[in-house]
């Protein structure tokens, strides 16, 4: 007998995301969650990031480079999920210490695209 993996609806992996961010687990979002040739995409070039990072590997770096450079996180907020058929779209806010001194408080409103049970990609405004 031939056994058929589930795949998750929309609905489920958002609420997963929800539930994975808000406890600041970031990497075990993408790892569970992304296609291997998902992609992000911020909101603009910094000097830190480029616009869009291609595959799941990339993606998770460029998570770590982020990480390292959070002194502290002081509030991590994810609000509930809104999902149609192949897409959902949550907010996160961050209230974090850097390194260099500074103090980031943002909002990022997160849209992300579904395809056959996993994310293809992200996307994020302020």
């Amino acid at each position: 007998m031939e056994t058929q993996e589930l795949t998750m609806t929309t609905q489920q992996i958002a609420a997963r995301v929800a539930e994975l961010c808000s406890q600041g687990k970031f990497e075990e979002t993408q790892r569970e969650l992304f296609s291997d040739d998902a992609v992000s995409i911020e909101p603009h070039d910094t000097p830190a990031f480029q616009k869009e990072t291609k595959g799941l590997d990339a993606i998770i770096e460029k998570g770590h480079k982020w990480g390292s450079m959070v002194k502290s996180v002081n509030a991590l907020e994810v609000s509930k999920p809104v999902s149609v058929a192949n897409a959902f779209a949550l907010t996160m806010r961050m209230d974090v210490d850097m390194n260099d001194g500074s103090h980031w408080d943002m909002t990022e409103l997160c849209v992300y695209e579904v395809k056959d049970g996993k994310i293809v990609s992200e996307q994020f405004f302020i």
